[in-house]
């Protein structure tokens, strides 16, 4: 396994993560142990989740996938192997769709996930998506709507900032990070944070792989020049860049089979561009959803990537695909698609 230093917390976590979003609903609690188990075996140490997990959401089974980890946790004792990262998350069912990013919001959600948990700390907290309506969850253009939208009525950033601020002094959370949001909104935070003297966010939890590469084009400079590292989600788009659905094929179990709710991976330009990715690994000789794989792990902005798995045979290739390194003509190949098809997965 290799491991990056994440920024300003000091710690040193997988360069792959492991995603938990399927557990509750197209994994059971067992599995999920199992996974858990694997993972750390093969030195995966960093493990992401959210109270609005499983995903898709459902109110019955909404925090399933925090109190599976928590059973973990007592009884392996294994707490303090692993960097969790856990977020508050704006869902309708969650306080009643009334959710903002404010210290009586942000200190109850943490209540709540640290009982799932069964642990009295979170390592980074993340704000799963803005308050404000942006582009972000497949949304490319910025339009009226968003635009006509007032931050006054929003939660005030520097509340938010001093509410995660607190529950740092208060140890129940090491450090924060934000998720699904934009440049602007990455750099109010760091600017707001500086100004008044205040701990700033340390990572980004966005979406990137060969469909969607849209973080290169603003996010990735500011990682770059404000120490934020990236957490890369969705890094097969759904499983679409492993080649499984190529042809029309509609795996029985698999997510896109399951939840036609996600389209974003399958337009037709989507697909278009997976074909041709597909004939680059085939042509090198490599497995498909490693070399997607091994191209985020490989990208300088990226401190972890977050795979995600239904079966340990899944997760053991996901995780291997850290040993690969892609050569100049497979990354050469690669980038001749994205300029045929770039992103055509926002």
């Amino acid at each position: 396994m290799q491991y990056e230093t994440l920024p300003q917390l000091n710690e040193k976590v997988s360069k792959i993560c492991l995603g938990t979003m399927t557990w509750a609903q197209q994994n059971t609690e067992e599995q999920a142990h199992a996974q858990m188990d694997m993972a750390l075996s093969e030195g995966v140490n960093f493990w992401d989740t959210a109270e609005m997990y499983p995903s898709p959401p459902a109110q019955d089974k909404q925090g399933d996938t925090e109190r599976f980890m928590g059973t973990w946790f007592n009884k392996t004792k294994q707490r303090d192997k692993v960097v969790l990262a856990s977020k508050i998350s704006p869902m309708g069912f969650l306080r009643d769709g009334q959710t903002r990013y404010t210290a009586e919001h942000i200190s109850g959600a943490i209540d709540d996930n640290l009982k799932r948990l069964q642990t009295d700390y979170i390592d980074i907290y993340q704000l799963h998506w803005p308050e404000r309506q942006t582009n972000f969850f497949g949304k490319r253009g910025y339009d009226s709507d968003m635009a006509a939208q007032s931050l006054d009525d929003l939660t005030p950033f520097l509340e938010t900032i001093q509410a995660l601020n607190d529950e740092i002094k208060k140890g129940r959370i090491r450090a924060y990070g934000l998720s699904n949001d934009t440049a602007w909104g990455l750099m109010r935070y760091l600017w707001e944070a500086e100004k008044n003297g205040l701990i700033a966010p340390i990572t980004v939890q966005n979406p990137y792989s060969l469909l969607n590469r849209l973080y290169e084009v603003s996010m990735a400079e500011i990682a770059h020049r404000e120490n934020v590292g990236l957490l890369a989600y969705s890094p097969l788009g759904f499983g679409v860049l492993s080649g499984k659905y190529l042809d029309g094929k509609k795996p029985a179990g698999a997510r896109l089979t399951m939840y036609d709710r996600f389209s974003r991976y399958i337009n037709e330009e989507a697909k278009a561009a997976t074909a041709e990715y597909a004939k680059v690994a085939d042509d090198a000789g490599l497995d498909m959803a490693q070399m997607a794989l091994a191209f985020v792990n490989s990208r300088p902005f990226v401190s972890s990537n977050i795979i995600g798995a239904t079966s340990l045979e899944q997760l053991k290739s996901n995780i291997d695909s850290v040993n690969l390194t892609l050569s100049t003509d497979v990354l050469d190949a690669i980038e001749a698609v994205h300029a045929r098809y770039p992103n055509p997965s926002p």
